[in-house]
């Protein structure tokens, strides 16, 4: 490789030996996460003695904030607010007196207070009592804010809303008893074993019109996914968020999980029960941007617009389209609140780890909009130092926070990025010189199945081209396959099912009547869809609630454009209940991809050799981890003695089926006589060939008959 490239990303360069020309680049973009490392592991510690990465973000959540000592009756509160000349805690513990508890400010805007416990021995605020904190700004002015490390944070009731507005409320969460977790986090090996996430939201998970709480989440739907076999849960809108449709993703209270779902010892319940069946739990978390509430977010949490985020002087402040703030990551405390959030939620709740949302926005100065948004693969768009946009800071802290999961859960932390730009590097090892994910979501995937369903009739489509896409990624970095997560569900979009069916899902899904042409046709597309997307697409693959068996309407939360309305904000799991109706068959389908998957493995295996790419006949056939996948998405032609090579010899059998009666196919083939066994002459650039009959519009797993099931 030559003396030339930097020790420190000399593993990526190897790896992909078109980076060289960018190897000094990617060198200083590493050199400056390893320097803020440096720093907080040799200056940040007690006494500037240094610390480690795990214990600083420890060290910050356990000491900021409110907390309780059960052994003094003291609950000590510490807060950062430079711009502040004086603070107050106040609430009702207090009466609101805004000069009672007035806290002590060190040389950087660290204030500190204790509260003792009261005459009769009792902890001197009450557990879930109403508090805030109050500020004395330098020109004497007074303003009132929710703590910024605060755990519980609360809807006012309808008359405090309308006496004070629609503000949420901060609370002192300090239970008698906090929830004991019972089940040990489930095992997972990085390098082998799969993941097959089911991606939910809380609020959503009921068919009646309402919020759905964290119990009833617990009870009803846990055991809905550890029945169809999926193996991790990533779970949306935790982090409380003000407004209920921003689906989260507008966050007020980073410490505080939502309150609107339940109590944070019944989450804690939540992911325990989960654990306890083998699943995992990852956070979708959000450190991309804040909420721009001011009396109960963090905007503006000093008076001054740039505590936490970039001055609103500045292009780097707000982001355009999202109408809220941007964190300053090159900043201390901002690196403290945020790797501190992280690890509140790994070793409070119990994450896994995490979906970092917003990466492509992070990694940008351009926030991948506009023209800087329209990458085309070509290196320059990411490391060209007179081209690039890249925001150094933001990608310095995302690779702190991988390294910071590593050292909390280095057995089985997950990370995950939302990134559609496929930035070089950003999935390889922090050791190589990568950024350190293990994942990022392969977002070309649901557009491209849109566009297909929107535009181009069935016999139109191209098969090289949707193979092409489904393996068009970067060479030893993973990616997240789905057909369809949460953003096609959206009202304004439409699911692959709405976009198959439409209409006739509301007539024409009862199995007492015959089926109809497009009912057909969207529940083999459908199946074909989803598989071909989790065994060719990615390394790991997701589904989000309720696509699993076609959901047929979109996502829409109550606001003021529907009448405040629930109907569309819950999943209606109702549908798939009804033995009478064809959601139950396509739920069945999954369950039988997902424990196909677990049993035989193709997931987070070398990509799969594509032996055919038929234009003509619309068939598709690859090999991968030694099972033979074939796919015939011609609308009408089934096919006979349909020759299929393959590498190695021997006798196949059919291990999933997607024609058969139970998953709303028609069981044209017989699998007690299909035994398939290989021709020893080359085919397709394979040593053997099989022939199969593979009707239209269907799908086949083979696995040699030699071939055991996985154990586990």
């Amino acid at each position: 490789m030559g003396g030339d490239i930097p020790e420190n990303v000399k593993g990526v360069v190897e790896i992909d030996s078109w980076l060289t020309p960018f190897a000094d680049v990617l060198s200083e973009r590493r050199y400056l996460a390893d320097e803020w490392k440096y720093n907080i592991e040799h200056t940040a510690g007690p006494q500037g003695k240094g610390t480690t990465l795990s214990q600083f973000a420890r060290d910050a959540y356990k000491s900021f904030g409110l907390h309780a000592d059960a052994s003094t009756l003291e609950i000590r509160y510490k807060e950062w607010a430079p711009n502040a000349v004086a603070a107050f805690l106040i609430g009702e513990f207090n009466g609101w007196d805004e000069n009672a508890n007035e806290m002590q400010r060190d040389e950087y805007g660290v204030f500190n207070v204790v509260v003792p416990p009261t005459a009769g021995g009792e902890f001197g605020i009450p557990h879930d009592s109403k508090i805030k904190v109050c500020f004395e700004l330098a020109d004497g002015s007074r303003i009132y804010r929710l703590p910024a490390w605060i755990t519980r944070a609360t809807q006012p009731d309808k008359e405090t809303a309308k006496q004070w507005g629609p503000s949420y409320e901060a609370r002192f969460w300090n239970p008698s008893t906090h929830y004991s977790f019972k089940n040990k986090r489930p095992s997972f090996v990085r390098d082998t074993d799969s993941l097959r996430i089911y991606e939910a939201h809380v609020g959503i998970s009921s068919s009646e019109p309402k919020v759905a709480s964290y119990k009833e989440f617990t009870e009803n739907v846990l055991p809905r996914i550890k029945y169809l076999g999926y193996d991790a849960i990533q779970l949306m809108a935790i982090m409380e968020h003000a407004y209920y449709a921003s689906f989260g993703y507008q966050v007020t209270n980073f410490f505080a999980a939502s309150s609107r779902f339940g109590t944070p010892e019944e989450l804690k319940e939540l992911i325990d029960t989960a654990h306890g069946m083998g699943i995992l739990v990852l956070l979708d978390v959000v450190h991309s941007h804040a909420s721009k509430n001011v009396t109960d977010g963090l905007n503006r949490f000093d008076g001054s617009d740039h505590q936490y985020f970039h001055s609103l002087t500045s292009a780097r402040g707000e982001h355009p389209l999202w109408d809220s703030r941007l964190f300053n990551y090159g900043n201390f405390e901002v690196q403290r609140f945020l790797l501190a959030n992280l690890a509140f939620y790994i070793d409070v709740y119990q994450f896994d780890g995490f979906r970092f949302d917003g990466v492509t926005s992070m990694l940008y100065l351009h926030h991948g909009i506009g023209e800087g948004g329209a990458f085309s693969g070509n290196y320059n768009e990411y490391l060209s130092k007179e081209r690039s946009f890249v925001d150094h800071e933001a990608l310095a802290y995302l690779m702190l926070a991988n390294d910071l999961v590593r050292e909390l859960l280095p057995e089985n932390g997950i990370t995950i990025a939302e990134d559609v730009s496929g930035y070089p590097t950003l999935c390889m090892p922090r050791h190589l010189g990568g950024a350190g994910f293990d994942y990022r979501l392969a977002m070309a995937l649901p557009d491209m199945w849109i566009k297909l369903l929107k535009d181009s009739k069935d016999e139109d489509w191209k098969m090289g081209d949707i193979v092409h896409t489904l393996v068009n990624r970067r060479h030893r970095e993973k990616v997240v396959s789905y057909a369809e997560s949460h953003d096609q569900a959206l009202v304004g979009d439409k699911t692959l099912a709405f976009w198959l069916m439409d209409a006739a899902m509301y007539t024409d899904m009862s199995i007492i009547k015959e089926t109809t042409p497009i009912v057909d046709r969207g529940i083999a597309l459908h199946k074909l869809i989803r598989l071909i997307t989790h065994s060719l697409g990615g390394e790991a693959y997701l589904n989000f609630e309720g696509n699993e068996f076609g959901h047929p309407e979109w996502l829409d939360f109550p606001n003021k454009n529907n009448g405040d309305s629930y109907h569309y904000a819950r999943r209606q799991f109702n549908l798939v209940d009804d033995p009478l109706l064809r959601y139950q068959q396509l739920n069945e389908f999954d369950k039988a991809m997902q424990t196909c998957e677990k049993n035989y493995k193709w997931l987070n295996t070398p990509q799969a050799y594509v032996s055919l790419k038929h234009e003509v006949d619309k068939v598709i056939a690859f090999e991968r981890n030694g099972l033979l996948f074939i796919f015939n998405f011609h609308p009408t032609e089934s096919f006979t003695d349909y020759r299929i090579g393959v590498n190695e010899p021997g006798c196949y059998r059919i291990i999933l089926n997607s024609d058969k009666h139970e998953y709303g196919g028609w069981d044209r083939i017989d699998e007690s006589k299909s035994n398939y066994f290989t021709t020893d002459l080359r085919w397709n650039e394979r040593n053997n060939f099989i022939q199969v009959y593979i009707p239209n519009r269907s799908a086949l797993v083979l696995a040699l008959d030699s071939r055991p099931k996985e154990t586990h």
